[in-house]
């Protein structure tokens, strides 16, 4: 069982690249602990800044940063760091053109535990409604680090939203990678399963116990929210007769509703999303939760079998 988070993953891409590379930058707002990125602090010290519990200034010190030509990437809670800083990521990151990569930390439902005010169920859509910002939510930590490397040789603002807990292992590190363009796992006849980020686990073994039902299932790893793959969904959708999209996030502006625009414009298909609803949700652990919500194997496998 895997115990390396994404976070993690992030931090081990950094500290191999600054070994060489001394442009890069990390930020932290009281964060280093959560994030994973101590390590970083204190290998490089010089190339860390702590602005503590300060989301607004963590925002826009990184964008001065960059515009010093840094390679900067700034870790935060995703709950405060796409609400609090909001105007500083549309104008100093987003329009100003940056070179920030925002890294939302315990993204969806991680802090499950304490509550709504620590859910970020809205980032997928906030980060995704600003021109100019791309946005991540890899499924495991060898996606992560290629998702890592990949930005470290562009300058284009991005936001990636990672879990608190490790993941199951999607794919090895020898897997390919392309920024930008959804993994296909598996294609299928009958259905296909869109995924992103922590549910894409959940979302391959269910694919495996609907294939073993005589289902004919296939998988994408919609990793890259903004911009949505289209082509590659269109690809893996023309012949299935349901696609089923499944988030850690509201029902408005995600993935689910990202899919739903496509397919509507260009190949309409019965779609049902698997997302969290607009309500204020329960507290407990992020699976517990999961379970509840019916985003979890089981519940994936239900919604499939009752919509088909």
């Amino acid at each position: 069982m895997n115990k390396i988070t994404n976070r993690q993953a992030i931090c081990d891409v950094l500290l191999e690249k600054a070994k060489q590379d001394k442009d890069i930058v990390v930020v932290c707002s009281d964060s280093r602990g959560s994030a994973s990125l101590t390590p970083f602090a204190n290998a490089f010290p010089e190339q860390f800044v702590e602005v503590g519990i300060a989301e607004q200034d963590l925002v826009g010190i990184s964008a001065g940063l960059a515009s010093c030509h840094k390679k900067v990437f700034a870790a935060s809670p995703a709950s405060f760091l796409t609400t609090r800083s909001y105007e500083q990521a549309k104008v100093d990151v987003a329009y100003s053109n940056t070179n920030v990569t925002l890294i939302g930390i315990s993204g969806g439902v991680s802090y499950g535990a304490l509550g709504m005010t620590h859910h970020s169920c809205q980032d997928f859509a906030a980060m995704s409604a600003l021109t100019g910002m791309r946005v991540y939510n890899p499924s495991d930590r060898f996606q992560t680090a290629k998702l890592v490397e990949a930005l470290l040789l562009d300058e284009d603002p991005a936001y990636i939203r990672v879990s608190r807990s490790a993941t199951e292992d999607v794919y090895n590190e020898n897997m390919d990678f392309e920024l930008n363009k959804a993994n296909v796992i598996a294609s299928g006849n009958n259905v296909v399963l869109v995924a992103c980020g922590e549910m894409v686990p959940y979302a391959k073994e269910a694919m495996h116990q609907l294939n073993e039902k005589g289902i004919s299932t296939g998988l994408i790893d919609m990793y890259c929210i903004k911009p949505y793959d289209k082509d590659t969904l269109l690809e893996q959708v023309k012949n299935a007769s349901l696609v089923v999209t499944i988030e850690e996030h509201a029902p408005q502006g995600g993935l689910g509703a990202s899919t739903a625009q496509v397919l509507s414009t260009y190949c309409p298909k019965r779609l049902v999303e698997i997302n969290l609803p607009d309500e204020h949700l329960i507290s407990g652990t992020n699976k517990e939760m999961f379970a509840y919500y019916g985003l979890d194997t089981k519940g994936i496998v239900k919604t499939v079998e009752e919509n088909l």
